[in-house]
């Protein structure tokens, strides 16, 4: 069983995500490559996958999403879970008393639920430098007003012991049964 961690990243947050779990897999006997989406040409080449990206504005990155289009019959056939990274901050709840992990997962999941039928689904925190050059015009925008900057909370928020108990959690489903294919949620 060899394992694709594929991401989609803007300023690094998510390939450090993707590469804690590729290295947490290993950790757990189970081969994993870390790989960015644009990077990865044969999903052929693994037994299942992890697919990821960033989320901005309630959205995943496009090259997450149109990776899973365009791998759809693959990842159809594959053990599949998907990741998010992209809340700021340390709240886990958010000002309507929702969860802010939970508010924060991409529009785009309920579509790769019903595409790809994934085994599970997480969203982590992520992290936000804001001395780091803006990236599209979005940033760009945001960077210019100054009541936007101090909105978003500058720092690292990424939660590793929650990374690494998710990637434990892919992994003994990996171990529970080593066939290919879509296998619904217990």
């Amino acid at each position: 069983m060899k394992i694709l961690v594929a991401y989609a990243t803007r300023h690094g947050a998510t390939a450090g995500i993707a590469e804690r779990i590729a290295s947490r897999l290993a950790a757990d006997g189970i081969p994993a490559e870390a790989h960015p989406v644009a990077a990865v040409d044969d999903v052929g080449l693994y037994d299942a996958v992890v697919l990821g990206g960033a989320a901005y504005m309630g959205h995943w990155l496009k090259d997450a999403t149109s990776f899973a289009k365009r791998h759809q019959r693959e990842l159809q056939a594959r053990k599949v879970w998907l990741f998010s990274s992209g809340p700021l901050g340390n709240d886990v709840v958010d000002q309507d008393g929702g969860d802010v992990l939970h508010s924060a997962r991409p529009k785009e999941f309920a579509e790769l639920q019903a595409l790809l039928q994934p085994r599970g689904e997480e969203v982590f925190f992520g992290s936000w430098n804001p001395e780091s050059p803006p990236i599209g015009i979005g940033e760009r925008l945001i960077r210019l007003a100054p009541a936007a900057k101090e909105a978003l909370p500058a720092g690292d928020f990424r939660d590793w012991d929650a990374i690494d108990a998710w990637a434990d959690r892919i992994a003994a489903d990996v171990k529970k049964g080593s066939g290919a294919g879509p296998v619904q949620p217990d």
